[in-house]
This record gives C-alpha cells, sequence and structure tokens, in this order.
C-alpha cells in the first residue's frame, strides 16, 4: 500500500469533516456506486465528484479522526492500519471496476470538496495520461526468499571432544567452511532471484522494486531478496502466467522461494514519475 499523502495546511476547527479521496478516473461512475459502497467505518456515504475531465470517488470524514495526530496514532497501530487499509482499497476498487484508475494514496485528504476538485484539476493532463498507461494492464506482485537451510545434522555432544591445538584447529575449519558455503547459498540465491526478475520483466511493461520485507514483517526465518511489482498488459498476462509457472517449477531455482500474486489494481506504478524510478532505479551490491 502507498505511504500516507496528506494535502492540508493549518489548524482545523473542531468537528470539522475532511474530504477523503480514494481513486481518480477518466470513466464516468454511475450515480448508485457509492450507496454499494462501504468506505470508511466513521465517514460519511461515498460520493461521486467531478473534477473537469475526471472524475472522483470521494468521503467525508470525520477530523477527529483523521487529522495529522489522530490519523498517525491509528496507522501506528497494525490493526487500525489493516483496518484503513481495506477501506481504502474497497473505495478504489469499486472505481477500477468501471474502467481504469490512478489509485491515490492511503489517507489522501483536502480540506472540502473544492479543494479536492481544483488539486486534481490542475494535475488532469498529467492524470489522463497516467490513466491511458494503466488502462487494461494490471499488476502482478513477486516476493523471492532465500531458501531455508538444509537440516544440519546432528552433532556429538561436547564431552570427551578433543581440546588439544589440533581439535580447535579442526573446529575452526569447520566453523569457517560452514561460513563460507553460508555466503555461497546467499550469492546462488540473489543470482537466482535476478534470473527470476529478468525473465518476468521481458513480458511485462513496466517493474519496480520495493524495499525488502524484514523477516518480522513477512513471519519467515530467511531474508527477503527481493520484493517487486510487475505491469502487465492484458495481452500479455498468459504469457507472463506461463513464465511466473516456470521460475516457480521444483528444483529450477533451489535457492529460494518464490511467492507471487495477482492481478491486482497497479497501486506500484500510480506515479507519474514512474517511468523515470524504474530507469533510474540501482541494482543492489
Amino acid at each position: 500500500m502507498p505511504p500516507p499523502h496528506r494535502p492540508l495546511s493549518g489548524p482545523l476547527p473542531p468537528g470539522q469533516t475532511l474530504t477523503y479521496v480514494f481513486a481518480v478516473t477518466g470513466t464516468p461512475l454511475p450515480a448508485d456506486l457509492p450507496a454499494a459502497t462501504a468506505g470508511h467505518e466513521e465517514g460519511g456515504p461515498l460520493r461521486v465528484l467531478r473534477a473537469g475531465p475526471l472524475w472522483l470517488l470521494a468521503q467525508d470524514v470525520p477530523e477527529s479522526a483523521f487529522a495529522e495526530t489522530a490519523l498517525a496514532d491509528r496507522l501506528n497501530r497494525p490493526e487500525e492500519l489493516e483496518r484503513c487499509a481495506r477501506a481504502h482499497h474497497r473505495g478504489v476498487q469499486a472505481a477500477a471496476r468501471q474502467g481504469p484508475v490512478v489509485p491515490l494514496p492511503m489517507a489522501t485528504l483536502y480540506r472540502g470538496d473544492a479543494n479536492a476538485v481544483q488539486a486534481v484539476t490542475a494535475r488532469a493532463p498529467v492524470l489522463g495520461a497516467l490513466l491511458d498507461r494503466l488502462r487494461d494492464r494490471t499488476e502482478w506482485a513477486v516476493k523471492v526468499h532465500l531458501a531455508p537451510p538444509a537440516p544440519a545434522p546432528d552433532r556429538p555432544s561436547s564431552a570427551g571432544r578433543d581440546a588439544s591445538p589440533a581439535g580447535g584447529r579442526a573446529y575452526l575449519s569447520r566453523a569457517s567452511a560452514r561460513r563460507h558455503t553460508r555466503q555461497q547459498a546467499h550469492e546462488e540465491a540473489w543470482a537466482e532471484a535476478m534470473e527470476v526478475d529478468t525473465e518476468l520483466r521481458r513480458h511485462a511493461v513496466a517493474a519496480t522494486r520495493h524495499q525488502p520485507q524484514s523477516e518480522q514483517l513477512t513471519g519467515r526465518p530467511t531474508p527477503q531478496l527481493l520484493n517487486a511489482a510487475y505491469l502487465v498488459d492484458d495481452t500479455a498476462r498468459e504469457d507472463f502466467a506461463r513464465v511466473l509457472a516456470h521460475a516457480t517449477t521444483a528444483g529450477r531455482h533451489p535457492h529460494v522461494e518464490i511467492t507471487a500474486s495477482g492481478p491486482w489494481i497497479p497501486y506500484s506504478f500510480a506515479r507519474p514519475d514512474q517511468d523515470r524510478a524504474d530507469a533510474t532505479q540501482q541494482v543492489p551490491a
């Protein structure tokens, strides 16, 4: 999920509502769409706003729950972050059923409808070009982790272990060999991850790498080597899925574990500067 973005300035009077915008689209949204979609529980019913040639799906939300301090406190709590993210995705998904959308970052807030409409209208040419870029395309997420090491053989008890200088040297030699083996396995895993990325990029319109997630976040005992997203044209979806299935074939990449999901709304590519960011992205050493 994109990071929060709050285009607000100055203090807000107590009790004031803010305009929360989920997504921008160039496709007219049906009048009954807001009534059929649940946004944030704290807010009012969803509404459609016209911004020049574009439409916004929006909702009034209370300042008491969405202003700077209150929102930061909520988003620092995992259960609240997940609740907000799910509500945001529901709104984006509802708009996306009608046609291509630019999903706005979670917690995009404006001081009233007029400010929201003015901000989007001013960027209409850029947003229109971005909508054309995302049309008939979806996002696929691929994560590559270092494969867990093979179970170590049972080690003999330390009782009676050779404490002579020769025994100590042998122990240090074994420890050094284990470190070398782990380093070699990591290098081979990284090479395999890059091979997977290269194969998938050939069948994608664009690709981007996100910051690898921590082991605490993934719940896996091994590091994440690749956290990538691919923008795939609908006409190439079958080819992309075939290459992805081939990459995950047992034994093809023995040093990594690959997980994938999709197709998704292209959150990762909903930035006007995405092409430049992808072109200048550096491969980690």
